[in-house]
């Protein structure tokens, strides 16, 4: 298992704030759809429908926090969307009918998705050697996280009062906001010089953008586990309920304890394609088993369904890995943000269409859902590595970036 904190240094700063980020984030994330609908009494369809706009909102800022990141400083770009995500987030009080609600779930959704571009360059800059490796470190921190802030959430719920839901926005709003005053202490990073050529390079880059679909439809992976599952076992299958949280605390343990590990050993795009193509494989059989577990005997399905857990979470080790390699390794240094933030359009679109896709494929359909659903993901695994070739070949063949001269006249950069 990872240390929980690194030695002293801007990589225990950008720690501890993401520690801090992620314990506000486990309270929304287990209990922000119950805050709207049992406290604010609003129908989920409208907070699933708020949900939804919020995330295609969200789509285009990641790209242009990332920009601003590279061209004006990461740290300052970084802190301002921790400081817009406290402010709405608290503004979840003040949002007691719908069009309210989309505007502060859209602003929170919004900041979080630039947030997430800005930190990039900070990532590169103070991740040492092997950036990829620590930021796979900071993901079994926020699994550490997340977990602390479930539990919290669990006993603000178990209260369900008003109070306790406003208590639980409120706990949110000051994790985020503690998020940027750690940040505060992290050394500022010098944006490059600009450089010439088209200002939207990651836009324009076709092998990066393939690679960007095909991480997002593997993405939709994540939902499996929190969406589809706790589902099917519900409406299929005899198993227990109480397996959903042990679903859930199985992948979240096994995160914290080797995704460093898992991501030490891909360490080239070309060993990033060939783990997307074994979470491939390893997403194909979870999703087969899972299928088979409706129809048996409680204890049966629940002996299957757990280690269908357990391999998907293999698969997903993998799959986080190569995307961490990839992402950060065929992005050009001086525009690291940007890049980052195109990176992140496969998984906003995979949050966004996700669940209900596979709500119908493997809820509505049923078994045969499975089966194409690991047979969708596979299949993209299979694809990767052509796609990290030609990214490779194109990332050979561009000429070096050169930076542009104060004096040089605009029309001319």
């Amino acid at each position: 298992m990872p240390r929980l904190m690194p030695d002293a240094g801007p990589q225990r700063v950008l720690a501890v704030s993401n520690f801090v980020y992620t314990v506000g984030s486990g309270l929304y994330l287990t209990a922000g759809v119950l805050y709207f609908t049992q406290a604010v009494h609003l129908p989920a369809s409208q907070v699933g429908l708020g949900l939804g706009i919020a995330g295609f909102v969200s789509l285009a800022l990641g790209v242009a926090a990332g920009h601003l990141a590279d061209r004006y400083g990461a740290r300052g770009v970084y802190a301002t969307t921790l400081v817009v995500q406290a402010v709405a987030t608290a503004g979840f009080v003040l949002a007691e009918s719908f069009w309210p609600f989309v505007l502060a779930v859209c602003t929170a959704t919004g900041a979080k998705a630039a947030g997430l571009a800005a930190r990039a360059p900070l990532i590169r800059h103070y991740g040492g050697d092997r950036p990829q490796e620590f930021r796979a470190y900071l993901r079994a921190v926020t699994n550490v996280g997340i977990s602390l802030g479930a539990l919290l959430a669990g006993r603000l719920v178990q209260v369900g009062t008003l109070t306790a839901y406003h208590l639980l926005v409120i706990g949110n709003a000051i994790g985020f906001a503690a998020a940027a005053a750690v940040l505060v202490r992290l050394p500022a990073v010098t944006p490059g010089p600009a450089v010439g050529g088209p200002r939207w390079i990651a836009l324009r880059d076709r092998p990066y953008l393939l690679l960007t679909a095909l991480d997002g439809i593997m993405a939709i992976q994540f939902k499996v586990l929190t969406v589809a599952i706790p589902l099917w076992l519900v409406t299929a299958t005899t198993a227990p309920r109480w397996l959903i949280s042990g679903t859930m605390l199985t992948c979240t343990v096994m995160v914290i304890a080797f995704q460093v590990r898992a991501s030490r050993n891909i360490d080239s795009p070309t060993a990033g394609a060939v783990a997307y193509r074994r979470s491939g494989a390893a997403f194909l059989v979870s999703c087969s088993l899972i299928s088979l577990a409706a129809g048996i005997p409680a204890w049966t399905a629940a002996a299957l369904l757990l280690i269908a857990v357990v391999i998907h979470t293999i698969g997903e080790l993998w799959h986080s890995a190569a995307g961490f390699e990839v992402s950060f390794a065929l992005a050009p240094k001086h525009a690291t943000g940007q890049y980052l933030g195109v990176f992140g359009l496969g998984a906003a679109l995979a949050e966004a269409l996700g669940p209900g896709l596979l709500i119908s494929l493997c809820i509505t359909w049923g078994r045969p859902g499975w089966y194409v659903v690991g047979a969708l993901f596979a299949v993209t695994g299979l694809a990767a590595p052509r796609a990290v070739r030609w990214a490779q070949r194109e990332q050979h063949t561009q000429p070096v970036a050169t930076p542009v001269s104060p004096a040089t006249p605009a029309s001319l950069r």
